[in-house]
């Protein structure tokens, strides 16, 4: 997607529902961290495809384990940020891992729904996914997802009593 925030909504909204399963933090640098490289490809003038190889399930996996290292190297300070906003976690590297992958993979499923130069399963050069949604609808369901998200929070925060 052009603006990289978009990927925070979906990535919110599961990251607040499955705060058992994901570990929020991750769950957010995950899902935007490829959007390093088309943003070097602009800001740098390479002659190179938006999205090329971390747009890939193989690039991706390891743009997730690297997302996974620095993350749980960083989990202390970053449970201390979280404590502010009443979102800390507890998180085991094995958390971290499983949502870094997840965060990465669902980025590279919404933007090859809508970008035709992605070549997810690299270096096999289809795209089985380009087109299967237009881009208003995943930016459709990005935005709600963000909206649905800080209404999940809220709620979180204002209405439920942690025991």
């Amino acid at each position: 997607m052009p603006f990289t925030p978009f990927h925070w909504g979906p990535a919110a909204l599961a990251g607040l529902i499955f705060s058992r399963v994901f570990y929020f933090p991750a769950l957010l640098a995950a899902s935007v961290i490829i959007d390093i490289e088309p943003f070097s490809i602009l800001v740098f003038g390479l002659d190179y495809p938006l999205h090329g190889f971390f747009h890939s399930f193989p690039g991706g996996s390891l743009i997730a384990v690297f997302t996974s290292v620095v993350i749980y190297f960083f989990r202390n300070d970053i449970n201390n940020l979280m404590r502010l906003f009443k979102l800390e976690q507890v998180s085991s590297f094995k958390k971290i891992l499983w949502t870094s992958f997840f965060g990465v993979y669902l980025h590279i499923l919404l933007d090859a729904t809508i970008y035709g130069d992605m070549k997810p399963f690299y270096p096999a050069g289809i795209n089985p996914f380009y087109g299967f949604f237009s881009a208003g609808q995943v930016y459709l369901f990005s935005g709600l997802s963000l909206l649905a998200a800080i209404i999940v929070y809220l709620v979180r925060i204002f209405f439920v009593k942690k025991n």
